[in-house]
Order: structure tokens, then C-alpha cells, then sequence
């Protein structure tokens, strides 16, 4: 961070999907450039391309090869090969696979090394980008294995709205046999510390969902909630602010989701399902639990309208956002927490 302007970086993404649209919509409004110094891990071949087939002629930026060529005035492009790639849009190929790996191979560098200070991750296949230096599930699953920390997958929205994942991407029958008293708390623990120090949330307050239907009706319907889920909610009681086991369907259903500052579904359709059916326009995809940050728009690909230039750039918009302000909570939480008060006995005046 160079004068207080925040340093983002972006990775592209899959080239042939909607990533590289979104970006370069979002990177064209002056606003962007006056709150933070963008930087896009790409090609300059590919983002001509790319803006001249969408007819963003307008949108400039500053190829470097080096951080030091950083502009604070404009939009930058890091140069990451120089080759001209074979775009397809639409289509799901081992060419995009490629490219979106080695973007964000740089773009995670750079994290690493901070030469930027926070990461806005485009959409990738989860299936062309696999390679022998790509055996993840995603973007979450990467991350936290190249940073310190544990991931916790966590959307949210500017209005509140915060769902983390007790399982992540798993197949649907094996959540029941992922969770237990220890991950459920420490996904707990986790959401906690986060919504405190990453969002700013002096105390609060968390729903657990249940796993089971109904909440498992007291074991008739399953007996996940009464063995596992309750007993991780007792077990990490922290002052009061702790509550369920509740059934996901009413839960939303009836708005009792607006109580509370964080949310920590079971598994990810049950908390994915209802967040973007109420945020999906301005989600996003935070990564919690790691010494870094990373956020990403909650859409993927999206290949029936790549190329088409009707894809909405609210939710990458919205990314950058979140992921400023995660950076300035986290830095204002340490400031705060450096030299706490010595604690003290106070004597009763006689």
C-alpha cells in the first residue's frame, strides 16, 4: 500500500468465460482507480482483445513487467506471458485452463511476496484448469494451501448478509460424515473471529443451521443435530451469542436470518442456495481464515453469455469493495489490538 492506496490485485480467470468482461467494465469506472491501484495478472494481447471485441476501446491501462512500473493513476496489466492465446468464448478448453492457472500463479505470488495487498480472483473452470500443478476442488482449496491459515468459504453482501460453510466443495453424501463436535466448533470459532476482525463486528451473533431436515425433529428425521451440532454450539459458547441448531427452510423463510451478524451452514447448496437467490446480483466470495485476502464475484463462467457483452459486473464491482474494506478492518484490528491495557484490580474506596 503506497499513500494509503490499496493495492489489488486481479487474476483473469477462464478466458473464455465472462471473467475478463467483468473485469475490464469494472476497472473503466473512475471510481476504482481513485480508492485502490488495480493490477490485472494477464496479457496485453489479451486485454486488447478483449476490449476490442467488446468495444471498450476507451478503457486504458499500463502494461508492466515489473512492480516498480506500477501506475497509482490507472489501471494496470502484469504482463504474465506474451504469447497470443487462442480465445474461445463460450467454450470449455485446455488452452483457458492453462492461462487462468498462470494468472493466478502470479497473481498469488505477488500476494505472497505483497507486492499487492489484497486478491480479487476471476472465475475458472474447475475442470479444464486441473493439471499436476492443479489438484484442487477451486480457488478456496489453492489458497489455503499456499497461504498460512485454514480457509473458511464465506459470502456475503453490503447489506449484512454473511454465510460461511461448514463443508465446502464435498459431494452431498459425504457432509454427514465431514462434520463433527471439533469442525463444527472451530468453523464456529473461525466465523466469529472474522465477522470481528474482518468486518468490524464488536460482538456477534451467529445462527448454526442444522443438517437435517426440520432440525431432525429430535432424532426421528436424524440424529446429526442432538450428537454432533448442539453439542459443538455448547462447546463454543461465546458470551451468549451462539444460537440453533435451525432449519435452514425456515430460517429463511420467515427472515430470522436477519438477526444475526454471521451464519454457518452445513453444507454449501444449503447456504449457497438461499444467499443467491437473495444477494446474487452484488455477492461475493470471501475466503476467512487466512493471512491474506482474497475475495471473488459469486457467479462463475458463465459461457452462455460470454462474449455477448450483457454480463452484469455488480458482483467483481462489489469484490474489490469487500476486499478493501477486509483489508482496512484487519489493519485497524491490529492497531487496536497491539498494546492492549494491562489488566488491573481496582481497590474499593473506604
Amino acid at each position: 500500500m503506497i499513500d494509503n492506496k490499496i493495492i489489488i490485485g486481479i487474476s483473469q480467470g477462464d478466458v473464455n468465460g465472462i471473467g475478463l468482461e467483468v473485469i475490464l467494465k469494472t476497472l473503466m469506472e473512475p471510481a476504482i482507480s481513485e480508492i485502490c491501484t488495480p493490477i490485472l495478472f494477464s496479457s496485453q494481447k489479451t486485454v486488447s482483445y478483449y476490449r476490442k471485441t467488446l468495444g471498450l476501446e476507451e478503457f486504458n491501462f499500463n502494461p508492466i513487467r515489473e512492480f516498480s512500473q506500477i501506475s497509482h493513476k490507472k489501471s494496470n496489466v502484469f504482463i504474465c506471458y506474451e504469447e497470443e492465446i487462442n480465445i474461445e468464448m463460450g467454450k470449455s478448453t485446455e488452452v483457458a485452463g492453462k492461462y487462468a492457472l498462470l494468472s493466478l500463479e502470479k497473481a498469488t505470488q505477488a500476494l505472497i511476496n505483497n507486492n499487492i495487498d489484497a486478491l480479487v480472483t476471476a472465475p475458472i473452470n474447475k475442470s479444464n484448469i486441473q493439471s499436476e500443478e492443479f489438484k484442487f476442488i477451486g480457488h478456496t482449496e489453492y489458497l489455503g494451501a499456499k497461504l498460512n491459515g485454514k480457509p473458511l468459504m464465506l459470502l456475503c453482501n453490503n447489506n449484512g448478509l454473511r454465510v460461511a460453510l461448514a463443508t465446502g466443495h464435498i459431494p452431498l453424501k459425504d457432509v454427514a460424515s465431514a462434520i463433527s463436535i471439533e469442525n463444527i466448533s472451530e468453523k464456529i470459532n473461525q466465523l466469529h473471529l472474522s465477522l470481528i476482525k474482518d468486518f468490524g463486528v464488536r460482538k456477534p451473533k451467529i445462527a448454526v443451521l442444522a443438517l437435517n431436515p426440520h432440525a431432525g425433529d429430535n432424532g426421528a428425521i436424524g440424529n446429526e443435530e442432538k450428537e454432533i451440532i448442539i453439542p459443538a454450539i455448547e462447546k463454543t459458547k461465546i458470551n451468549g451469542l451462539i444460537f440453533g441448531p435451525y432449519s435452514a427452510d425456515g430460517f429463511f423463510g420467515n427472515d430470522t436470518y436477519k438477526k444475526f451478524d454471521g451464519i454457518l451452514a452445513m453444507y454449501h447448496d444449503q447456504g449457497l442456495i438461499p444467499f443467491k437467490s437473495l444477494a446474487f446480483i452484488e455477492g461475493v466470495n470471501f475466503t476467512a481464515g487466512l493471512n491474506a485476502v482474497r475475495t471473488s464475484p459469486d457467479h462463475g463462467t458463465a459461457y452462455d453469455i460470454a462474449g455477448k457483452n450483457i454480463a452484469n459486473e455488480q458482483s467483481f464491482k462489489q469484490a474489490i469493495y469487500t476486499a478493501i474494506d477486509v483489508y482496512k478492518n484487519r489493519n485497524l484490528f491490529k492497531e487496536i489490538s497491539a498494546n492492549p491495557l494491562a489488566a488491573s484490580t481496582i481497590r474499593k474506596e473506604r
